[in-house]
């Protein structure tokens, strides 16, 4: 019998009120689940409002150990009962430090483990390098009951490495969660389209489904250019060629899902040889944790 996965994303907008986000995201994740979804992706620190738009220090409160943060605590309790996968993204804090990181939940509701995001954007909108120090834990990829999976965290998607790196792993699905919409600086930059093809590239060149999970809406913030900052979404799946079997658009509140055969998969990607002919001489080693 084939081996197949079934994963979807979940697209909304998301408040102030942390219990009420975690009680909507819990809502969408029952509701894939009962579509025959065995991972299910939330966005990007769906805990709260995307807060790196200003650099305001109230919001280092908002951060939690990993094993304890709020989000876990609801959401392993969930895995467990519908028997599926969860990755996790939240606000950590270790100690002095302070990281955007993801919590892979299993389906038995075991916590399989930390990744800590890599690449950290510092720009007009995304002021992250203000909250989050880099990643330390390399990047990861998990034995979940349904699959080998691997996880970056919104800025990873943009660099090829981070996803032929998984992909180098074992991975057999790669998932993005994301927090991405206008630009204060030129509104007339729309980087909606650019964003899926990125990540439709990862695809193509590791021949590996890939899933990313947008937030939607208008978040207001005072002072901000416009008056806050507008989601765009455009959540997806695309498969291993890099086409969109599943997609929502930009306001559209809702989940993507789609199936896949990942013994065909790991057949056809052998059949590329675009890893029987990396040429590991050039490139170095793109795995493990970095040095300390």
């Amino acid at each position: 019998m084939a081996r197949t996965i079934n994963v979807a994303a979940i697209q909304t907008s998301y408040g102030m009120d942390l219990a009420a986000n975690i009680k909507k995201t819990e809502a969408f994740i029952r509701e894939a689940a009962g579509k025959g979804a065995q991972v299910i992706l939330p966005s990007e620190l769906f805990q709260g409002p995307y807060f790196c738009v200003a650099q305001e220090e109230h919001w280092f409160k908002q951060a939690y150990p990993w094993r304890e943060h709020p989000c876990v605590a609801a959401l392993a309790p969930l895995a467990a009962e519908l028997g599926v996968v969860i990755p996790v993204s939240i606000f950590e804090k270790e100690g002095p430090h302070y990281f955007n990181s993801l919590v892979m939940i299993d389906a038995d509701g075991s916590l399989m483990g930390l990744y800590r995001k890599s690449h950290i954007p510092d720009g007009p909108g995304y002021m992250e390098k203000y909250y989050f120090r880099p990643g330390d834990t390399g990047f990861k990829v998990w034995d979940s009951r349904f699959g080998r999976l691997g996880v970056g965290i919104c800025w990873d998607q943009w660099y090829p490495e981070c996803a032929r790196a998984m992909a180098l792993m074992g991975a057999e699905v790669l998932f993005y969660p994301t927090a991405i919409g206008s630009e204060p600086h030129d509104p007339s930059l729309d980087t909606a389209l650019p964003w899926r093809r990125a990540m439709q590239g990862h695809a193509v060149s590791n021949v590996i489904p890939v899933v990313g999970a947008n937030r939607i809406g208008f978040e207001p913030w005072d002072g901000y250019p416009n008056g806050g900052q507008t989601f765009y979404g455009s959540s997806f799946i695309a498969d291993h060629r890099g086409d969109l079997v599943s997609e929502l658009g930009r306001g559209d509140e809702g989940i993507v899902q789609a199936s896949f055969d990942l013994d065909f998969l790991q057949t056809h990607r052998a059949a590329w040889g675009f890893f029987r002919d990396r040429r590991t001489d050039l490139y170095g080693a793109l795995t493990g944790p970095r040095p300390a």
